[in-house]
């Protein structure tokens, strides 16, 4: 058994980190209701812009599609991987990480797959084993929607020039403060509406198709990057509480087994002098 020494140490730095779990918990529960409040608010618009966007892609002729529908042969594919900055969020950035991977090396085995990262780990754990063309971790830093724009801008004409034939955004979608689904969506080209599905492409188009087009598929496109980065935010809060709470649960139930074995250790150790005490007065007494 350690001596008393040794576990006093011990219960001192298990209560010491439970402080510290403790106090990141409530700083994530704090800033997890600030970033769930924009999420719920935001998604119906997202939601209602992409529906909007595919009504529109079905009316349009075959000629006059956009560059950014142009179904090419898939030869050359973008994965953004959206995690933090930061740790200690259980396993929040390693699901990201492992759906990204596999889909370079399952879903498009064979084909050019490069990545882009935005946060901190997945730019330090690819870039080791595959090429991150680029990292905006930087984006945590001021996280609105015009810096949001500019890598989606990015994006699309990465797209539109023929650097990728496909990109799709691999995140973590907000479902509460203990569950995060790992999504996978295709960000370009744009999704078409799918086949038996009802739309209403009865429009009048105020002022051209070529004008609102070119007006709401760049903003639809930035829209739905915002959202998904959004969605990690969140997730991220929710997912580094629920760590933290299960930590400081754990840290709590260790230091009371700590503190078990150093009353055990205390008691034998006092039962051993006592025992010396009346071995020495009966040996006197002899």
């Amino acid at each position: 058994m350690a001596n008393l020494k040794e576990i006093r140490n011990r219960i001192a730095s298990v209560s010491s980190t439970m402080q510290i779990t403790s106090a990141m918990k409530m700083v994530s529960a704090a800033k997890l209701k600030k970033a769930q409040d924009a999420i719920t608010a935001m998604r119906p618009y997202s939601d209602k812009l992409t529906e909007l966007l595919q009504n529109l892609s079905a009316s349009l002729d075959v000629d006059s599609d956009s560059k950014y529908s142009d179904n090419r042969e898939v030869k050359k594919v973008l994965v953004v991987a959206v995690t933090s900055n930061r740790g200690l969020c259980g396993a929040f950035n390693t699901n990201v990480i492992k759906r990204s991977q596999a889909l370079a090396n399952e879903t498009y085995a064979g084909k050019q797959v490069d990545f882009m990262a935005i946060g901190k780990k997945a730019n330090d754990i690819l870039s080791k084993k595959t090429n991150v063309i680029s990292n905006h971790s930087q984006v945590y830093d001021d996280l609105s929607f015009d810096n949001v724009a500019l890598i989606a801008e990015e994006l699309m004409a990465l797209f539109a020039n023929g650097s990728y034939d496909r990109i799709d955004v691999v995140y973590n979608k907000f479902k509460n403060a203990a569950t995060q689904t790992v999504m996978t969506e295709q960000f370009l080209p744009i999704v078409p509406v799918a086949e038996g599905e009802n739309v209403n492409a009865d429009y009048i188009f105020e002022p051209t198709k070529a004008e609102i087009v070119e007006q709401l598929i760049p903003k639809s496109l930035k829209t739905q990057l915002y959202k998904e980065i959004r969605d990690s935010f969140a997730s991220e809060h929710g997912a580094r509480m629920t760590a933290m709470h299960k930590a400081t649960d754990n840290a709590t139930e260790l230091r009371d087994q700590l503190k078990l074995s150093y009353n055990k250790a205390r008691q034998a150790a006092i039962t051993n002098e006592i025992l010396e005490i009346v071995g020495g007065a009966e040996a006197l007494n002899n």
